[in-house]
């Protein structure tokens, strides 16, 4: 694909102190003060960054996903709450799928039918694992599959000993969480933050987001 980014006119240091603000989840806006930048030029260099994260991340998307894995579907945006399928007006489902002590995976999805979940868990997750849920009809499919489908019903209890879904719920607070900070993202580059808040996640640790992100701008903008 090549690079995705012309080569930034921002000094090193300038760039470097950008990704810093970046990874500890300031706005554009208080980084392009904090770094004595153009407001615009901050925004862009964000942009950027979250470009090259999508990016990165879609070529590690292939991996399978074994063993023990949690499957869920959330609603971003609109102001409804608590509404699923064809009730979730205005807002944007995405799918996450979440191996046990290891990554997370989120896709945007057209709707949470049985066949649009379906199509994305074959695709991710290698047969006879094992798939958590909780009872939302969609995961229905999921009784006659090559896996092993255990459901929680969230109307009785939320975990049963190592039947839950706790770990990609605990992501969806986390992302939504980092989310609310930017005070609304225009439809077109939600599924950059989104990629943003999967990569958050996968890689934890602060320093090492640092030292990925330093790695990444001067691989793609260097």
């Amino acid at each position: 694909m090549g690079k995705l980014a012309r080569k930034s006119r921002l000094s090193r240091y300038k760039q470097e102190r950008l990704i810093e603000l970046f990874v500890a989840g300031a706005t554009a806006r208080t980084a392009a003060r904090l770094v004595n930048v153009n407001r615009k030029t901050a925004i862009l260099f964000f942009h950027r960054l979250r470009e090259i994260i999508a990016y990165e991340l879609e070529k590690e998307s292939e991996e399978l996903l074994a063993g023990e894995i949690e499957a869920d579907e959330s609603y971003f945006g609109g102001r409804r709450k608590g509404k699923r399928g064809r009730g979730a007006a205005g807002k944007v489902p995405v799918f996450g799928l979440l191996k046990r002590g290891g990554r997370v995976y989120v896709k945007i999805i057209e709707d949470a039918s049985g066949k649009t979940l379906m199509s994305v868990i074959r695709r991710k997750i290698v047969p006879d694992s094992i798939v958590y849920t909780d009872c939302w009809k969609g995961y229905d499919v999921l009784d006659v599959s090559d896996f092993h489908h255990v459901r929680i019903n969230h109307s009785e209890l939320f975990a049963d000993g190592r039947n839950h879904i706790n770990g990609i719920e605990n992501f969806w607070n986390q992302a939504k969480r980092h989310l609310r900070r930017f005070n609304g993202i225009p439809r077109a580059h939600f599924r950059l933050f989104l990629k943003e808040c999967e990569w958050r996640f996968n890689c934890s640790d602060p320093k090492r987001q640092i030292r990925q992100l330093k790695q990444w701008v001067k691989k793609h903008m260097g």
